[in-house]
């Protein structure tokens, strides 16, 4: 597939999603688990039936859809950095609608019904025959059975209407659409479906590589669900892992870290923010302007020494552990102090102060000084 940058590169989705025959989608590990509502589902199907009928016959009038960034990996697969949520509700409703054909005999049924198979699963160009159990679409994402629920929906065709999963309430919701829509305006369904394939499109954005990837995504303002700083981070940090075995060992680690810090009250991206303050502590930068984190992990010359550090994990950790004390009165065997009143009265007044600044020197000693013999003495003394 032809690399390009940002340009008039437009393509229709029928296009798009074909060209996944010579190179698949993948969705990486790293990326966010398939999250759009029915809300979201929703305002896309509504907004491509609108546009078929104020668009009319007019070849002209394209729906932009918005941007899919991604770059072609080691395997010749397209791996999607930003889009994903769209482009997988994308397939979501062409099953959902080549679902439907499937019950109808006429000419228009059968050729978009042939139109879709060539979005959806690999064709051989000189038979034309599809193979339906090699789809154009894969999930490595970290996900408790997520992806072998996309791939029997986009297989099969089914979804199990008791399921709670995105994958299966959408897919299901997008048929309620459809149905709704075909016996409501029956005329108009075909007219929607050409809508979709050829006057809806995106902008591919294909990058050299994943760096470069990142660095196009991060100035892009995406309408979707971006990723976070820290989604950045954890690509970064996956892709430093080497082995596979590793790989499996920090994503199970990083979902571990993010439940855990959105119990306590906080997020990983929040975690990064006050070990950049104990790291600036640590390199004696007496700066009074804040830099951006971002910044500072991914740009900085010593990013060696901060995102690929060997004791990332175990800090975040240990500051998740602290907030957790903080937040909900947790006990940790290896944190005696998690059990000492006066030290936890001392956090309680704190927490009501009307800003958060004395959060980040509370951590920055917290980290310095907590394998100290004397630190349950010293830490009341600096809280007081």
């Amino acid at each position: 597939m032809q690399k390009t940058t940002l340009g008039d590169n437009k393509q229709c989705v029928k296009s798009l999603l074909q060209s996944g025959i010579e190179c698949p989608f993948l969705i990486p590990e790293y990326q966010r688990p398939y999250a759009w509502t029915y809300e979201q589902v929703e305002t896309l199907f509504n907004d491509i039936w609108d546009h078929t009928i104020l668009s009319g016959d007019s070849e002209k009038n394209k729906y932009f859809l918005g941007t899919i960034v991604a770059y072609i990996n080691e395997n010749d697969e397209q791996e999607i950095i930003d889009g994903q949520q769209r482009i997988t509700s994308l397939f979501l409703l062409l099953r959902a609608i080549y679902e439907k054909l499937q019950k109808s005999d006429g000419k228009r049924s059968q050729h978009f019904s042939k139109e879709i198979r060539e979005t959806i699963w690999r064709t051989d160009k000189y038979t034309g025959e599809v193979n339906f159990g090699e789809i154009l679409i894969r999930s490595e994402v970290i996900s408790k059975d997520s992806n072998t629920i996309l791939q029997k929906i986009l297989e099969t065709g089914t979804a199990d209407p008791a399921a709670t999963d995105r994958y299966s309430k959408n897919y299901i919701f997008f048929q309620e659409l459809f149905e709704k829509a075909s016996a409501k305006d029956p005329l108009m369904i075909y007219d929607f479906i050409y809508t979709l394939l050829n006057k809806a499109v995106l902008l591919p954005i294909m990058a050299v590589d994943q760096e470069n990837a990142l660095m196009i995504f991060s100035t892009l303002n995406d309408r979707g669900m971006p990723l976070s700083d820290a989604d950045i981070y954890k690509a970064k940090l996956y892709n430093n892992q080497g082995t596979k075995e590793k790989k499996e060992d920090f994503i199970s680690d990083w979902i571990k870290l993010d439940e855990d810090a959105k119990g306590a009250g906080e997020s990983i991206q929040q975690l990064f923010y006050y070990y950049m303050f104990y790291l600036r502590a640590t390199e004696n930068d007496s700066s009074s302007t804040t830099p951006g984190a971002r910044k500072y992990y991914l740009e900085s010359t010593k990013i060696k020494s901060r995102l690929y550090s060997p004791n990332l994990m175990k800090h975040l950790w240990a500051i998740l552990n602290f907030w957790s004390v903080v937040s909900k009165q947790a006990i940790f065997e290896n944190e005696p102090w998690s059990t000492n009143q006066d030290i936890l009265r001392a956090l309680d007044i704190l927490t009501s102060y009307p800003n958060e600044f004395w959060k980040y020197p509370v951590i920055i000693y917290y980290l310095s000084h907590k394998d100290k013999s004397s630190f349950q003495k010293r830490f009341l003394l600096f809280l007081q």
